[in-house]
Protein backbone atom coordinates (compact mmCIF):
# COMPACT_ATOMS: atom_id res chain seq x y z
CA UNK A 1 0.00 0.00 0.00
CA UNK A 2 1.23 3.46 -0.91
CA UNK A 3 1.72 6.01 1.55
CA UNK A 4 -0.86 8.13 -0.41
CA UNK A 5 -3.45 5.65 -0.26
CA UNK A 6 -3.70 5.78 3.64
CA UNK A 7 -7.42 7.36 4.50
CA UNK A 8 -6.24 9.43 7.24
CA UNK A 9 -3.63 11.11 4.98
CA UNK A 10 -6.21 11.61 2.67
CA UNK A 11 -8.65 12.60 4.44
CA UNK A 12 -5.99 16.00 6.12
CA UNK A 13 -4.69 16.67 2.28
CA UNK A 14 -8.43 17.06 0.97
CA UNK A 15 -9.13 19.06 4.14
CA UNK A 16 -5.52 21.27 3.64
CA UNK A 17 -7.02 21.57 0.33
CA UNK A 18 -10.32 22.73 1.10
CA UNK A 19 -8.56 25.25 3.62
CA UNK A 20 -6.32 26.98 1.16
CA UNK A 21 -9.21 27.37 -1.24
CA UNK A 22 -11.32 29.21 1.54
CA UNK A 23 -8.48 31.10 2.57
CA UNK A 24 -8.38 32.00 -1.57
CA UNK A 25 -12.29 32.85 -1.48
CA UNK A 26 -12.24 35.07 1.69
CA UNK A 27 -9.57 37.18 0.57
CA UNK A 28 -11.58 37.91 -2.36
CA UNK A 29 -14.22 39.06 -0.16
CA UNK A 30 -12.24 41.06 1.99
CA UNK A 31 -10.32 42.91 -1.10
CA UNK A 32 -14.24 43.62 -2.03
CA UNK A 33 -15.26 45.07 0.61
CA UNK A 34 -15.76 48.82 -0.92
CA UNK A 35 -17.09 47.62 -4.73
CA UNK A 36 -20.89 48.04 -4.71
CA UNK A 37 -23.34 45.11 -5.19
CA UNK A 38 -20.76 42.39 -4.48
CA UNK A 39 -21.68 39.98 -2.46
CA UNK A 40 -19.27 37.61 -0.28
CA UNK A 41 -18.92 33.70 -0.97
CA UNK A 42 -17.76 31.11 1.31
CA UNK A 43 -17.02 27.09 1.10
CA UNK A 44 -18.88 24.17 2.55
CA UNK A 45 -16.75 21.97 4.51
CA UNK A 46 -16.58 18.64 3.02
CA UNK A 47 -17.71 15.51 4.73
CA UNK A 48 -15.98 13.03 5.34
CA UNK A 49 -17.34 8.59 5.63
CA UNK A 50 -16.09 6.68 8.84
CA UNK A 51 -13.20 5.24 6.91
CA UNK A 52 -11.99 9.19 6.52
CA UNK A 53 -12.15 9.47 2.44
CA UNK A 54 -13.90 12.53 1.51
CA UNK A 55 -18.09 11.39 1.29
CA UNK A 56 -18.80 14.39 -0.78
CA UNK A 57 -15.96 16.93 -0.88
CA UNK A 58 -18.63 19.19 -2.82
CA UNK A 59 -17.18 19.83 -6.25
CA UNK A 60 -15.34 17.66 -9.32
CA UNK A 61 -11.85 16.53 -9.26
CA UNK A 62 -11.74 17.99 -12.68
CA UNK A 63 -13.08 17.14 -15.73
CA UNK A 64 -11.27 14.07 -16.42
CA UNK A 65 -9.37 11.78 -13.64
CA UNK A 66 -5.65 10.41 -14.65
CA UNK A 67 -5.14 6.87 -14.53
CA UNK A 68 -2.63 4.71 -12.91
CA UNK A 69 -1.95 2.00 -15.13
CA UNK A 70 0.71 0.12 -12.59
CA UNK A 71 0.30 0.22 -8.58
CA UNK A 72 4.23 1.55 -8.55
CA UNK A 73 3.40 4.61 -10.42
CA UNK A 74 3.16 7.94 -8.43
CA UNK A 75 -0.64 8.95 -7.34
CA UNK A 76 -2.07 12.58 -8.34
CA UNK A 77 -1.17 14.97 -5.48
CA UNK A 78 -2.96 18.12 -5.30
CA UNK A 79 -5.09 17.88 -8.54
CA UNK A 80 -7.64 20.44 -9.44
CA UNK A 81 -10.22 19.87 -6.64
CA UNK A 82 -13.17 22.28 -6.91
CA UNK A 83 -15.30 22.81 -3.46
CA UNK A 84 -18.76 24.47 -3.53
CA UNK A 85 -19.80 27.42 -2.36
CA UNK A 86 -22.34 28.67 0.46
CA UNK A 87 -24.23 30.84 -2.49
CA UNK A 88 -23.23 34.06 -1.20
CA UNK A 89 -25.44 33.48 2.22
CA UNK A 90 -23.55 35.14 4.71
CA UNK A 91 -26.24 36.57 7.25
CA UNK A 92 -25.60 39.99 6.92
CA UNK A 93 -27.18 43.25 5.83
CA UNK A 94 -26.49 44.94 2.52
CA UNK A 95 -25.25 48.33 2.55
CA UNK A 96 -27.13 51.20 0.44
CA UNK A 97 -24.18 50.25 -2.29
CA UNK A 98 -25.44 47.00 -2.37
CA UNK A 99 -22.37 45.35 -1.08
CA UNK A 100 -22.67 42.93 2.12
CA UNK A 101 -19.10 42.42 3.41
CA UNK A 102 -19.22 42.41 7.48
CA UNK A 103 -14.97 42.81 7.41
CA UNK A 104 -15.29 41.96 11.27
CA UNK A 105 -16.85 38.31 10.10
CA UNK A 106 -14.63 38.16 7.72
CA UNK A 107 -11.41 38.44 9.83
CA UNK A 108 -12.42 36.33 12.08
CA UNK A 109 -13.15 33.52 9.63
CA UNK A 110 -9.20 34.11 7.98
CA UNK A 111 -8.17 33.73 11.61
CA UNK A 112 -10.30 30.74 12.11
CA UNK A 113 -9.45 28.80 8.90
CA UNK A 114 -5.25 29.76 9.47
CA UNK A 115 -5.89 27.73 12.49
CA UNK A 116 -7.75 24.81 11.35
CA UNK A 117 -5.34 24.99 8.47
CA UNK A 118 -2.19 25.01 10.85
CA UNK A 119 -3.97 22.16 13.34
CA UNK A 120 -4.48 19.49 10.04
CA UNK A 121 -0.93 20.30 8.73
CA UNK A 122 0.47 19.75 12.33
CA UNK A 123 -1.42 16.34 12.29
CA UNK A 124 -0.25 15.28 8.70
CA UNK A 125 3.41 15.95 9.51
CA UNK A 126 2.89 14.30 12.96
CA UNK A 127 1.14 11.42 11.22
CA UNK A 128 4.48 11.06 8.69
CA UNK A 129 6.45 11.16 11.58
CA UNK A 130 4.65 8.32 12.89
CA UNK A 131 5.02 5.92 10.33
CA UNK A 132 8.88 6.90 9.79
CA UNK A 133 9.13 5.65 12.98
CA UNK A 134 7.18 2.49 12.53
CA UNK A 135 9.30 1.23 9.41
CA UNK A 136 12.55 2.51 11.09
CA UNK A 137 13.37 5.08 8.96
CA UNK A 138 13.89 7.87 11.57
Amino acid sequence: MAINDLPILSALRTKMQWHQERQRVLAENISNANTPNFKPRDLVEPKFDKKGSAATVGGTFGSMAMMRTSASHIGVSGGAQTFDGDGGKSGFLTRPAGNAVNLEDQMVRVSANQMDYAAATSLYTRSLGLLKTAIGKR
